[in-house]
């Protein structure tokens, strides 16, 4: 896969990953203090995650990585849509 195939895959788990989350959540509205432990979990046990990564990523650095993606989106408010950006770092911080 190419780079940006690559960006669109991983995209698309966490799209599916949300759409999964609020639906396991719907009796709180997908309200979850500890979401990135269940995408983390859900990513690496149930998804194309690893192997589009290349290699199974230890859950508590998806965890850490998933939470400081989150705390640099909100803080900088891009125009596009979270999954695209989240993707294209997960994948550039797993690739070391």
């Amino acid at each position: 896969m190419g780079r940006d195939s690559d960006v669109e895959a991983v995209a698309a788990l966490l799209h599916e990953a949300a759409e999964t989350h609020h639906r396991v959540y719907r009796i709180t509205d997908g309200s979850d203090d500890d979401w990135a432990s269940w995408y983390a979990d859900w990513l690496t046990r149930l998804s194309e995650l690893p192997e589009l990564l290349g290699r199974a990523p230890v859950k508590s650095e998806l965890v850490y990585m998933l939470v400081q993606l989150d705390k640099d989106f909100v803080a900088s408010q891009p125009g596009e849509g979270w999954e695209r950006e989240y993707a294209a770092r997960l994948l550039e911080h797993f690739a070391h």
